[in-house]
């Protein structure tokens, strides 16, 4: 079985998008923000997705997708909080309807109803509702609700931990993501996303996070920014500056995906970063959608280099689906009641 951890609607039908417009056009008058109900049918939705991430899936081998809203367009920094909630929750039920029609090939995962200078806490609740009552097994969560200034708190301060107290308790990871920037010097995939994953583990090796919170799991995407590149770098920092090995005081808690598109990258994070820290992803259809000339193939099909790797058979299941199963428990409690062996 073949898991994309990494996943998001970026097909969703244009309807999404324009109560989003009239949401935003409404409180920049004054307005109270449009609150919905977006008119979806569930044709709109199979037709979204049957010719993008359905098609893609049948046609590169995967079978199951760790599903989320589309990342660019959180967009925690428009609006103010109560306009956040109400995107947030249109989102996150989109997302459970696509989940309900199509239960062997996505499984949710949750957007978070963040809002610059607002208690991470007040997220929590939603993502209550998404885990306990839409069946999501996961959340994205935002480092830099400003959309690329960079105003909230450090991932390791204690304005966070509300949050982790109910990833914990609910027994979900966290995928460390950004949404889009609005800061012209930072491209939003290019260069913001992969700022904030890099920027994330150098919190976390300079914290005692995970010895607050021993179990509480991260997922660093698009293979973990300029980590594993710089690996030598973030040890020799830990060294210097009196932090436990990065294998005692970070990778028990902290896992990376594949969203890598080329082969030569894929193949320094599995010489890098220990296998059983490397979780399986493409974000198709997402930040890179064309074909790399060199090769004939489409930047994004992440499989190609996994089935490339030089390692075994049982590390390739694992970086499949094997350690997907342990990171997201109730996804594999999921597999389970399907009678889907690990």
């Amino acid at each position: 079985m073949i898991i994309d951890c990494h996943g998001h609607y970026t097909t969703a039908p244009a309807a999404l998008q324009l109560f989003r417009d009239a949401q935003l056009a409404a409180f920049k008058s004054g307005g109270a923000g449009s609150a919905g109900p977006i008119e979806i049918s569930d044709d709109q939705i199979r037709a979204s997705l049957e010719n993008a991430q359905l098609k893609l899936q049948r046609e590169r081998g995967t079978d199951l997708t760790v599903f989320s809203p589309r990342a660019s367009a959180m967009g925690h920094h428009l609006g103010d909080e109560r306009i956040s909630q109400g995107w947030t929750r249109q989102c996150n039920d989109l997302i459970a309807r696509v989940v309900g029609l199509y239960p062997d090939n996505f499984i949710g995962v949750c957007q978070l109803p963040q809002s610059p200078g607002v208690p991470a806490a007040n997220s929590a609740a939603e993502l209550e509702r998404c885990v306990r009552e839409l069946g999501f097994v996961g959340c994205n969560l935002n480092p830099d609700p400003s959309g690329g200034h960079w105003t909230s708190p450090p991932l390791t301060d204690r304005h966070w931990y509300p949050l982790y107290e109910k990833l914990v308790e609910f027994d979900v990871p966290a995928m460390v993501h950004v949404s889009a920037s609005c800061n012209a010097n930072f491209h939003a995939t290019g260069a913001h996303y992969i700022n904030a994953d890099t920027t994330a583990f150098m919190q976390f090796i300079t914290s005692d996070l995970f010895k607050d919170f021993p179990t509480l799991r991260m997922i660093i995407p698009h293979g973990g920014g300029a980590v594993p590149y710089h690996y030598g770098r973030y040890r020799g920092l830990a060294q210097d500056l009196k932090r436990p090995p990065l294998q005692e005081s970070v990778l028990r808690n902290v896992y990376f995906d594949t969203c890598v598109y080329h082969q030569a990258g894929i193949d320094l994070l599995a010489r890098v970063i220990p296998i059983e820290n490397i979780l399986f992803g493409s974000e198709m259809v997402g930040a890179v959608r064309g074909i790399d000339p060199t090769t004939g193939h489409y930047y994004d099909d992440t499989r190609r280099y996994v089935d490339a790797l030089a390692i075994s058979d049982a590390d390739r299941q694992r970086i499949y689906s094997g350690n997907a199963r342990r990171v997201f428990p109730r996804l594999d409690a999921r597999l389970k009641s399907r009678g889907v062996t690990p």
